[in-house]
C-alpha cells in the first residue's frame, strides 16, 4: 500500500539524506548518500541498481548507515544517484514467505521526477494523486542478505516471481541475490538469477550447482547455476562492478547489460544551458534559462574519418532517456551502424526551439555532420518528434516518430501551432506503430490519427491524397492506412514472433520519402527491430 503521506526526510551535514516508513508488512530505512549528479537533468534510474538490504537484526538508523558506509554499497548509490535499503519484516524472517518480496516490490515505482529516493505518483490520464513511493528500478533488485535473511532468500526467492511489475501484474524476480552464512539449502528453481555466495560450506555451494523443478523442453547448458559467485568474504563494490551491475530481470528475461568500455563505446552525460524559449509552458515557463540534460553514445572511433551522423532521441512520457536508449535497442543501432546518438531527457519541458538549441550546443561538443542531423521518439517523444518537423524541419535529414499520432493543431504546451506550422518544406519520414494498442497509434485505431496522416501526406506532397473518413474504415483500400502503398515490404521479427509491414509512398518528385510502418502482435512499444529497419531508411537522406 503506498505511503500516503510524504515521509519525514532527515538532512546530514555530508548531504546524506534519511527517512523511515513503517509498511503493512515490513519497515523500511532509506539511506540517500550524498551524490554530484542532479537527477532532474540526468536520470539514471533506468541502470542503478535497487539495492535491498535484508538485515538479519534489527537495525537502528546510525548502524544502518555504517554498514551502508563501510560496506560500499553507499558508495555504489552515490554514482548513480541511487539509495540503500534496509528492510525488516514483521514476525521476523522465519515467519516470512514470498509475499514479503511481492509487497516490498509492490511500494517501488520508476518516474522522471523524484526526490530524497521519494517519487509521487499521479495518473497519468485522471491526474489522480495515487501515493508515494520508494523510488528505483524494480528489474534490477539486487538483495544482500545474512544468517537469517539468507534463509529466507534461498528458501523463497532463488525462483520466478510475479507480483506488481512496472505497468501492472507481471514478473518480478530478483536480478541477483547474495547469500552469506547460509543455514539452511538452497532451494534453486531457476538458474538464471546471479547468485553470490559468502561465507558458505562446500555443501551449500555445491547445491548452486544443482537444479530443481527444470522447465519442460528446455535444454540446459549444465545442472547448476548459470551466474554464481562464490566468496569466503564479500567485497561489495568489487562485486558490484565486476559481476552484479550487469544483470537485469526485464520482463521476465534474464538480459546481460553492455559493457561499453569492451565494446569500444562510450556513454556519457552531459548538458546544454539554454535560454527558456517564450511558448515553454513547461516547468521551466517562470525561468529565464534551464538546463537540458542528456546521454550520449558512440563508437570510439565514430568520428575518426570525419564528422560523424547525429539521432537525438526522445523517451515515452513517465520513462527517462536511458528507459528509450536500453528498452529501444538504439544504442545498439548506433553501435552497429556508428552514428552519434544521444537521447534528451525530460523533453516534456522542453520546447522545439530549445532541442534546436541543443543541437546546437552538440555541434559544438562533437564533430557532426551537420547534413546528417535525424530525431526519432516514442509515445510522447513521437510527439517531440512530431514538434521539430512542423517548427524546424530545416534542421532534420529524417525523422523516425513512433507510436504516437497527436493533433496539428497545438504544441505540447497547447498553444496554437498558427506561424509555427511547417506547410512547405518536406522531411523523410518513417512512422511505426503497433496493431494491438491501446492508445490512438494507427489511423485505423481512432479518427484522431487521420489528422496527422493527412497532414504528412500534403506537407510532403505524396501522389496519393490521403481524404479519409474513420467511419468508412471498413471499406478502406488499406486496412490499417487507408491509402495503399506504392511499396509495401513485410520484414519478420524474429525475436518477437511478429511481423514489421511498411507501405511507402511516392512523393510528386518521385522520391520515397514516406514511410508508414505497423507491426502485428505488438502494444505500446519501440522495439529495436523497428527502430534499426527505421535508421536504414532514414540513413539513406541528407539535408
Amino acid at each position: 500500500m503506498a505511503m500516503m503521506e510524504r515521509p519525514e526526510v532527515i538532512k546530514f551535514d555530508d548531504g546524506g539524506k534519511y527517512w523511515e516508513h513503517k509498511f503493512e508488512k515490513f519497515s523500511l530505512k532509506a539511506y540517500i548518500p550524498a551524490t554530484d549528479i542532479d537527477g532532474e537533468v540526468n536520470n539514471y534510474t533506468f541502470r542503478a541498481p535497487l539495492l535491498l538490504v535484508f538485515e538479519e537484526k534489527e537495525q537502528d538508523r546510525d548502524a544502518a548507515i555504517k554498514f551502508a558506509k563501510e560496506s560500499g554499497l553507499a558508495d555504489i548509490a552515490s554514482s548513480v544517484d541511487s539509495s540503500v535499503l534496509f528492510v525488516y519484516p514483521d514476525g521476523g524472517w522465519r515467519n516470512a514467505d514470498v509475499s514479503l518480496y511481492q509487497s516490498i516490490i509492490a511500494e517501488v515505482k520508476m518516474n522522471p521526477f523524484y526526490k530524497d529516493g521519494i517519487v509521487e505518483i499521479m495518473d497519468f490520464f485522471t491526474r489522480e494523486f495515487k501515493g508515494y513511493f520508494i523510488r528505483g528500478a524494480i528489474f534490477r533488485a539486487d538483495i544482500y542478505s545474512f544468517g537469517e535473511s539468507a534463509d529466507y532468500v534461498a528458501k523463497n526467492l532463488i525462483k520466478k516471481i510475479d507480483g506488481e511489475y512496472l505497468w501492472g501484474p507481471g514478473e518480478i524476480t530478483p536480478a541477483c541475490l547474495s547469500m552469506e552464512r547460509l543455514s539452511v539449502m538452497p532451494e534453486v528453481e531457476r538458474k538464471d538469477i546471479a547468485i553470490i555466495s559468502v561465507g558458505n560450506s562446500d555443501e551449500i555451494n555445491a547445491e548452486f550447482l544443482k537444479i530443481k523443478g527444470k522447465e519442460k523442453g528446455c535444454n540446459f547448458e549444465s545442472d547448476g547455476c548459470w551466474n554464481l559467485l562464490v566468496k569466503d568474504k564479500a567485497d561489495y563494490k568489487e562485486d558490484y562492478k565486476s559481476f552484479v551491475r550487469q544483470f537485469k530481470v526485464w520482463c521476465g528475461n534474464m538480459e546481460i547489460e553492455p559493457d561499453f568500455p569492451a565494446l569500444d563505446m562510450t556513454e556519457e552525460a552531459g548538458y546544454t544551458l539554454v535560454k527558456t524559449s517564450s511558448d515553454n509552458r513547461g516547468r521551466y515557463k517562470d525561468t529565464a534559462e534551464h538546463k537540458v540534460g542528456y546521454f550520449a553514445y558512440y563508437n570510439n572511433d565514430a568520428f575518426k574519418n570525419g564528422p560523424a551522423p547525429l539521432l537525438v532521441g526522445f523517451h515515452g512520457g513517465g520513462d527517462s532517456s536511458m528507459f528509450l536508449t536500453f528498452v529501444s535497442g538504439w544504442w545498439e543501432v548506433c553501435h552497429k551502424y556508428g552514428f552519434l546518438y544521444v537521447a534528451l531527457e525530460n523533453h516534456q519541458d522542453v520546447t522545439a526551439t530549445e532541442v534546436k538549441a541543443v543541437i546546437e550546443d552538440l555541434k559544438k561538443k562533437y564533430s557532426i555532420d551537420e547534413h546528417r542531423i535525424y530525431c526519432s521518439g516514442f509515445s510522447m517523444g513521437s510527439g517531440k518528434t512530431w514538434d521539430m518537423y512542423q517548427e524546424y524541419p530545416e534542421i532534420f535529414a529524417a525523422m523516425a516518430p513512433g507510436c504516437a499520432l497527436f493533433p496539428v493543431r497545438n504544441n505540447p504546451f497547447g498553444k496554437p501551432a498558427g506561424d509555427w506550422l511547417n506547410t512547405t518544406v518536406p522531411v523523410p519520414v518513417f512512422y511505426s506503430g503497433g496493431e494491438k494498442s491501446h492508445l490512438p497509434e494507427l489511423p485505423f485505431q481512432a479518427e484522431s490519427g487521420i489528422e496527422r496522416i493527412e497532414y504528412l501526406a500534403e506537407v510532403n506532397k505524396l501522389e496519393k491524397k490521403f481524404k479519409l473518413k474513420f467511419e468508412e474504415k471498413d471499406n478502406w483500400e488499406n486496412p490499417i492506412w487507408g491509402v495503399k502503398g506504392d511499396v509495401t515490404v513485410k520484414i519478420p521479427d524474429d525475436s518477437r514472433g511478429s511481423i514489421l509491414t511498411i507501405n511507402y509512398y511516392k512523393s510528386e518528385d518521385g522520391v520515397f520519402r514516406t514511410a508508414l510502418a505497423s507491426i502485428d502482435n505488438q502494444q505500446h512499444e519501440f522495439r529495436h527491430h523497428t527502430c534499426e529497419q527505421a535508421w536504414k531508411f532514414m540513413s539513406q537522406f541528407t539535408r
